[in-house]
């Protein structure tokens, strides 16, 4: 049996572009839900060295995120906060699960 942390933080925080978007569908509680995949590109220092960063994830928008996401969302950039959670419980793979976005600008 594992040991859970006193305070367990799982938040992330990531800007990108929308890459990918399925349907718009909704759970069996008729939860709207969509996936959708998010490219990042940027250039961050590690080890005293400029490096550039690239990475593409795979996440999921509930409720009224769900909705912004699915009127027209491809190809936007957008900054999005949420917390990684296992894709299913045969897969260990992490998704983002997206509690709150914001489009940015000249996208």
């Amino acid at each position: 049996m594992s040991q859970r942390p006193e305070r367990a933080v799982n938040r992330l925080e990531i800007s990108g572009v929308i890459i990918e978007a399925k349907a718009l569908r909704h759970t069996p509680a008729g939860v709207p839900v969509l996936e959708f995949r998010l490219r990042h590109d940027s250039e961050r220092v590690e080890a005293s060295t400029r490096r550039t960063v690239s990475a593409e994830l795979e996440a999921l928008a509930f409720e009224a995120q769900a909705r912004l996401l699915a009127a027209g969302a491809l190809g936007r950039r957008l900054r999005a906060e949420g917390f990684l959670c296992a894709k299913s419980r045969r897969s260990r793979k992490p998704v983002l699960h997206v509690t709150n976005i914001e489009f940015l600008e000249g996208s």
